[in-house]
């Protein structure tokens, strides 16, 4: 997708998900031409998110399937997102 530019059947596609595609086809229809551009760049990047994590899913999926471990290098980030939402609590967020 990166040589193409993203257009708005582009990104219902990769979106994969139909209740999404739906959600995202009803705020570009209902974007007030001011806000068309904003609305359009949040969900391409909402697609390209979308398509990066397939990619690294099936990345995941072909190395454990050679039998390799595919998190061996991932750092664990439990501590730190829980003292984040402490933090965030903290603040008085919902």
């Amino acid at each position: 997708m990166s040589e193409q530019p993203w257009t708005i059947e582009s990104i219902r596609d990769a979106l994969g998900n139909p209740a999404l595609a739906q959600r995202f086809l009803a705020e570009i229809n209902r974007a007030p031409a001011h806000q068309l551009l904003g609305v359009f760049a949040r969900w391409e990047r909402i697609a390209k998110d979308t398509l990066a994590a397939v990619e690294r899913g099936r990345a995941i999926a072909a190395a454990e399937a050679r039998g390799e471990e595919p998190t061996a290098g991932w750092s664990d980030a439990t501590d730190r997102v829980l003292t984040d939402a402490d933090r965030i609590r903290a603040c008085g967020a919902a």
